[in-house]
């Protein structure tokens, strides 16, 4: 690795303002799973001069609810997400896919706020040495559309002939189905506003902006969630398709659903036509295979990729089942 300047951030203020100080050529570092590989490898154009430490900063590590709210800090691990039992009962979808992230070590360090941020997993963009200027980079063109495409976006690409990186992260979707709000060192942001595609963007955050916390409503009555995922590895990779599901039921009847399927897309894909699928149904294997057939009704995958289209409606059918009976 290169030399670069660390900072010790005591406040979030500190960290903002060197965030300014450094602009772009600064980068956020807590856990550090996903920005130390990419530093490591080199796989930008540019390098950072300055990492803000923001674990120095005292609260941003706390979970507490709040007005009815559940209130996370951005620097609370994935594993203490996944074993916390008001999460566990209330959210349930979150707890699974805190739970399904990575490998227990890096659950261990691994943060809420850093795997909502996290960038993509492209192995054309992830390349050692910048092999592959791609458009993600600032370059011309998207590689996987003529080249290897198994893991890209099944929904067609950011713009026409544009980049087919899927977004890789297993909590975001969680985070969508239970109508999370983000809250940043600028404004907060409804989960479903949060996610772009831009140069060396995954979010829309600018350079001198922070996540530092991240709220979900109180589930209503009724209200039901759950979490599945398909990898190669159970215990490590990253998602080929993974998705949540989250159920309002009274009287038997479904009132509101909120479905996403993540690492099938650009951004985190919120399945609203599958949501309009089940209002007034029954959470049952007929109406849930009616709202999956929904979910991928609108794919168009590459070459090597439509396996996965198979891979989303099954989740999306069981995710659906599973709020039956979480």
């Amino acid at each position: 690795m290169r030399k670069f300047k660390h900072i010790n951030a005591r406040t979030v203020e500190e960290a903002t303002d060197a965030l300014m100080r450094y602009g772009d050529k600064a980068c956020i570092i807590a856990g550090g799973t996903d920005l130390l590989g990419k530093m490591k490898d080199e796989i930008l154009p540019s390098y950072p001069e300055a990492l803000i430490n923001i674990k120095t900063i005292p609260g941003l590590d706390s979970l507490r609810e709040e007005k009815g709210q559940l209130r996370i800090g951005t620097l609370v691990t994935l594993e203490d997400i996944a074993d916390n039992p008001r999460i566990q009962s209330r959210y349930p979808a979150l707890a699974q896919a805190a739970g399904r992230s990575a490998s227990p070590h890096l659950r261990a360090m691994g943060t809420i706020g850093g795997n909502l941020c996290q960038d993509i997993r492209c192995w054309y963009y992830r390349n050692p040495n910048n092999r592959f200027p791609c458009l993600r980079k600032g370059g011309g063109r998207c590689y996987a559309i003529d080249g290897d495409n198994r893991y890209h976006s099944i929904f067609g690409g950011s713009v026409e002939e544009g980049c087919y990186a899927v977004h890789p992260s297993d909590t975001a979707p969680a985070l969508v189905a239970l109508n999370a709000e983000i809250v940043t060192t600028k404004r907060t942001v409804g989960i479903d506003d949060f996610f772009l595609v831009d140069v060396e963007k995954s979010t829309v955050l600018d350079c001198d902006e922070i996540v530092t916390e991240i709220r979900l409503p109180q589930p209503p009555k009724g209200s039901h969630s759950a979490f599945l995922k398909v990898a190669l590895r159970k215990s490590i990779d990253f998602p080929i398709v993974n998705c949540a599901a989250s159920v309002v039921a009274s009287s038997g009847k479904i009132e509101s659903a909120r479905i996403c399927l993540n690492a099938v897309y650009v951004k985190p894909y919120r399945a609203i036509k599958a949501e309009k699928k089940l209002k007034g149904k029954t959470v049952d294997e007929a109406a849930a295979e009616e709202a999956a057939a929904a979910a991928v009704s609108d794919a168009k995958p590459m070459k090597d990729n439509r396996y996965m289209v198979q891979i989303a409606r099954t989740l999306a059918t069981r995710s659906i089942l599973a709020c039956k009976n979480t």
